[in-house]
């Protein structure tokens, strides 16, 4: 018996063949591929990518434990197979949710570890990179672009370049918005651009409100969808950004929004500048 043929040998404990079935990265797509319809060893190779060969102690191994049975020149997995199938499928989605969500999970707001994690797999999530720490406010840009309403809570992201210019053009376009933040930043863009600021303001659609005690991540609601922005107050930078059109998080969101609002006031641009 080789060594390989050794490592493989199922075990009394069921760790022993959820271990067999992730140690090489092929048998769980060849075993999911044989739920879907039979195949034949050749197919199996070219979808995984696997010699003849390891595809053939592959099959064997699914044979010994009545995963998959011969059907004339074809695989197709047992009832059994696709259980076990289904099972690792279900699994590998809650590990590639969980990762996606690990390293900025101390910035989101609490309520999103109450969601479950169906919800949590409808969040599309970008994180600022070392190599490119503008993902986030670049992602911002492209769904700033195709929304016909906005409303922000906390907005740093929409008053970052390139942003800015585009929320300009929107509100020259007529879209309705309505940006709810801290009067520190209201200061800053009406010192840092003061024409451009107060042209803004002048304009109908466009209601800029003050709140002086938000919570630390920015809520967005661009037509369907909610944004959950992550933003660093010391680096000055928005650590990531998270879009879902998931019903729950559009609920939560539209509250948490509409409380912070009926709290506001209304900026008073020369009061602000004085």
């Amino acid at each position: 018996m080789s060594l390989d043929s050794a490592a493989h040998t199922p075990t009394d404990s069921p760790i022993g063949d959820v271990g067999y079935l992730t140690r090489s990265e092929h048998r769980i797509p060849a075993l999911i591929a044989l739920t879907e319809r039979p195949r034949s060893r050749a197919e199996l190779c070219e979808l995984t990518g696997v010699s003849s060969s390891t595809m053939r102690r592959t099959l064997d191994e699914f044979d010994d434990r009545v995963w998959i049975r011969k059907d004339g020149h074809q695989y197709v997995a047992t009832r059994l197979g696709e259980v076990v199938a289904s099972g690792t499928e279900d699994l590998l989605e809650r590990v590639k949710t969980e990762r996606k969500l690990r390293d900025i999970w101390h910035w989101l707001p609490d309520e999103i570890s109450e969601f479950p994690i169906e919800t949590w797999s409808k969040m599309s999530v970008t994180v600022a990179e070392p190599d490119s720490p503008y993902c986030p406010v670049n992602r911002f840009k492209s769904l700033l672009q195709q929304t016909t309403t906005l409303r922000f809570l906390r907005p740093e992201v929409a008053l970052m370049e390139p942003c800015f210019s585009v929320l300009g053009q929107l509100i020259d376009d007529g879209v309705d918005i309505t940006l709810i933040d801290r009067t520190p930043c209201h200061t800053y863009f009406l010192s840092t651009y003061p024409e451009r600021s107060v042209a803004m303001l002048q304009q109908d659609n466009f209601t800029v409100l003050t709140h002086e005690d938000l919570p630390a991540y920015g809520i967005g609601l661009l037509d369907e969808r909610v944004i959950i922005s992550c933003y660093e107050q010391g680096s000055g930078t928005v650590q990531a950004l998270i879009v879902t059109a998931a019903p729950d998080v559009r609920e939560w969101a539209e509250s948490v929004y509409e409380r912070y609002e009926s709290d506001s006031r209304h900026v008073d641009p020369r009061r602000i500048v004085e």
